[in-house]
C-alpha cells in the first residue's frame, strides 16, 4: 500500500501516526461543516434577509429624520397665509375623512375596514410628514397659480 504525498513527515512511531490521524480527522470535521455551511441555502437566505431587514429598518430610521427636519424647515418659511390655508384645507380633509369613516363602518367589507385602519394609523403616526408634504403641495399650488396669472 503506497501513502498519498503529504507536507508532514512520515510518522516515526505509533504513537505519532495516532497524533496524525487524529489530526487529519479533525481537519477532515472541520472541512466537513464547513462545506454543509455553504450547501445549507435556507440557513444562508435568512441570514441575508436578516442582514437587509436590519439594513432597512436603519435606512428607514434615517430617512425618517431627514424627513422630519425637511418638514420643520417647510413649516418654518411658510408665510402664515399659507399655513393657515393649510390648516383650513386639513381640517376640511380630517371632516371629510370622518365622514368617509363613517360610512365605511357602515357598508365596507370586514378586509377593507382594517386595510383603512391600518392607513389611518400610518397617517397618524406619521403625522408631521404627511402635514410638511400638505404644506408643500399647498406652496406648489399657489406659486403655479400666481405663474399663470391667477391670485
Amino acid at each position: 500500500m503506497t501513502q498519498p504525498p503529504t507536507d508532514e513527515p512520515a510518522a516515526q512511531s505509533p504513537e505519532e501516526l495516532r497524533q496524525q490521524v487524529e489530526q487529519t480527522r479533525h481537519e477532515l470535521g472541520e472541512t466537513v461543516e464547513a462545506l454543509a455551511a455553504k450547501t445549507d441555502v435556507k440557513a444562508r437566505a435568512k441570514e441575508k434577509a436578516a442582514d437587509v431587514k436590519q439594513r432597512a429598518g436603519v435606512k428607514a430610521g434615517e430617512l425618517k429624520v431627514k424627513a422630519a427636519d425637511a418638514a420643520s424647515q417647510v413649516q418654518n418659511r411658510l408665510p402664515d397665509p399659507v399655513k393657515d390655508k393649510a390648516s383650513q384645507a386639513a381640517e376640511h380633509a380630517r371632516a371629510k375623512a370622518a365622514g368617509a369613516g363613517h360610512m365605511l363602518q357602515d357598508k365596507a367589507p370586514e378586509p377593507l375596514r382594517h386595510r383603512a385602519a391600518q392607513t389611518a394609523r400610518l397617517v397618524r403616526d406619521n403625522r408631521t410628514a404627511w402635514l410638511a408634504a400638505t404644506g408643500v403641495v399647498a406652496v406648489l399650488w399657489l406659486a403655479g397659480r400666481r405663474r399663470k396669472g391667477g391670485t
